[in-house]
C-alpha cells in the first residue's frame, strides 16, 4: 500500500520519507514557525504606518494603495518563480536567502525619506515573502513533531494571521508611543530577522533531496479540466476574502482613525490586529470542520460583518465598527481556510502545485487591484463614501459565492463525495 502524503500550503506534496532526510533538530520546527510569523508581522507593519507616511510626505490614498499593491504583486512573482526552489536547493538555503532579503527590505524602509525607497522596500519585502513561502510550508510539515503530526498544518494556517495581527498592533504601539517609529519599527525587525537567520543556519535540513543546482522553474498556472467548474465556484470566496483583506491592510487604519475621530495611531494598528486575531481564532476553532461547511460558515460571517460595517459607517458608530471588524475577521479566517482546503483537494498530487498557483494568482490580484481602485476613488469621493460602496460591492460577491457554494455542497453530498 502506498504511504500517505501531506500537502503544503503552496500545494506541494510532501512524502513521509522527507521527515527522515538529514537529521533536522526538533527545534527547527519552531524556528521555521517563527520565521513565518516574523515575515507576516513585517508585512503588516507598514499598514499601521501608512497614515504617518501620508501626513509626512503628502501621499494620497491612491498612492498608499499602489505601495500596498506592489507588495502583493512581488509576493506573487516570488512565489510563482521560486516556489519550488527549496525542493532542489533545500529548505535552509532558501529560507536563509529570504531572510537576507527581508533584512535588506527593513534597511530600505528605515532609510526611506520619500516614495521611491518606500516602493523599493515594499518590492524587496514581497520578493522575500514569495521566496520563503514554499520552503516554510514544506518545512513545517516535514518538521512537525511525531506526537502532533497535524501541528505543521495548523501553524501553516494560523501563522500568517497571527503575524499580521501582531504586526499591526506592535507598529501601532510604536507609532503612538516610541520615538522615530518609521525607523525604529524596522530596525527592531531587522534585529529579529538576524536572530532568525542564525536559527535557520543551525537547523538541520529537512528536504528529502537537497544540495542540487540552482534552477528557477516557474510554477505552471493550470486548473485541471475536470475541476474547473468547482474551481470557478470556490475561487469566488478567495476573491471576496482577499478583497476585504487588501482593503483593511491598506486603508483600514485610516478609516478607523477617521470614524473614531482619533489621533491615536494605535487605533489604526489595533484595527488590523482585531481583524487578524478574529481570523486566527476562527481558523483554530474550525480546523477540524469539513472544508465546504467551513467555507459556508465563513461566508455567512463575512456577510454579517460587512452588513455591520455598512451600518456602522451609516450611523457613525465607532464601537459598532470595531465589533463589525471582529465579526468580519472571523468570517475572513473561516472562509479562507475552508475554500483553500476545498480547492487543494480538486487536483491530483502531481498537479496540485499548478492549481495552487492559480489560486494564488486570484488571491493576490483580489488583494491588490480592488485596493488600488478604492484608493483612487477615495481621492475623488472621500474615504467614507468609497468604503460604503466598496463594502456593498464585496457583499454582493460574498452573496454570490455563498449561493454557489451551497449548491456545490448539496451536489457533493448527493454524489457521496467529500470536499
Amino acid at each position: 500500500m502506498a504511504e500517505p502524503t501531506e500537502t503544503t500550503t503552496t500545494g506541494d506534496t510532501v512524502h513521509p520519507a522527507a521527515r527522515a532526510a538529514g537529521t533536522p533538530r526538533p527545534s527547527g520546527f519552531w524556528v521555521v514557525g517563527a520565521v513565518l510569523v516574523l515575515l507576516m508581522l513585517s508585512s503588516s507593519v507598514p499598514s499601521a504606518l501608512y497614515v504617518l507616511y501620508q501626513e509626512e510626505w503628502g501621499l494620497s490614498s491612491g498612492m498608499v494603495t499602489v505601495v500596498f499593491a506592489l507588495y502583493a504583486v512581488t509576493v506573487l512573482a516570488g512565489l510563482l518563480l521560486f516556489g519550488s526552489l527549496s525542493d532542489t536547493l533545500g529548505r535552509r538555503p532558501v529560507l536563509g536567502a529570504a531572510l537576507v532579503l527581508a533584512i535588506v527590505s527593513m534597511g530600505l524602509f528605515a532609510g526611506a525619506q520619500g516614495l521611491g525607497l518606500l516602493l523599493a522596500a515594499r518590492a524587496v519585502q514581497g520578493l522575500a515573502v514569495g521566496l520563503a513561502t514554499g520552503a516554510m510550508g514544506a518545512a513545517l510539515l516535514e518538521l512537525s513533531p511525531r506526537s502532533r503530526p497535524a501541528l505543521g498544518a495548523q501553524v501553516n494556517s494560523a501563522g500568517p494571521t497571527v503575524g499580521i495581527g501582531l504586526g499591526g498592533l506592535g507598529a501601532g504601539l510604536l507609532v503612538q508611543y516610541a520615538p522615530a517609529p518609521t525607523v525604529l519599527s524596522y530596525l527592531l525587525l531587522a534585529g529579529a530577522f538576524a536572530l532568525a537567520l542564525a536559527g535557520v543556519a543551525r537547523m538541520g535540513e529537512s528536504a528529502p533531496v537537497a544540495g542540487g543546482r540552482l534552477r528557477v522553474v516557474p510554477h505552471r498556472i493550470r486548473v485541471p479540466a475536470a475541476a474547473r467548474r468547482r474551481f470557478a465556484v470556490l475561487v469566488l470566496t478567495i476573491v471576496a476574502v482577499w478583497t476585504v483583506g487588501g482593503f483593511y491592510l491598506s486603508l483600514g487604519p485610516h478609516l478607523a482613525l477617521s470614524l473614531l475621530n482619533s489621533t491615536n495611531y494605535l487605533v489604526g494598528g489595533a484595527t488590523v490586529a482585531l481583524l487578524a486575531g478574529a481570523a486566527t481564532a476562527a481558523q483554530l476553532l474550525l480546523g477540524r470542520t469539513e472544508a465546504l461547511r467551513t467555507a459556508v460558515l465563513g461566508l455567512f460571517g463575512l456577510l454579517a460583518g460587512l452588513a455591520l460595517v455598512l451600518l456602522s459607517l451609516g450611523i457613525g458608530s465607532a464601537p459598532l465598527f470595531l465589533a463589525a471588524t471582529a465579526v468580519l475577521g472571523g468570517g475572513w479566517g473561516a472562509a479562507f481556510l475552508g475554500s483553500f482546503r476545498a480547492l487543494s483537494s480538486l487536483a491530483e498530487p502531481a498537479h496540485r502545485g499548478e492549481l495552487t498557483a492559480a489560486v494564488y494568482v486570484f488571491a493576490y490580484l483580489a488583494m491588490s487591484v480592488p485596493a488600488v481602485l478604492a484608493g483612487l476613488l477615495t481621492n475623488i469621493h472621500g474615504l467614507q463614501r468609497t468604503s460604503v460602496g466598496f463594502m456593498a460591492a464585496v457583499a454582493g460577491v460574498c452573496a454570490l459565492a455563498l449561493l454557489t457554494t451551497l449548491r456545490l455542497a448539496a451536489r457533493t453530498r448527493a454524489e457521496g463525495s467529500s470536499v
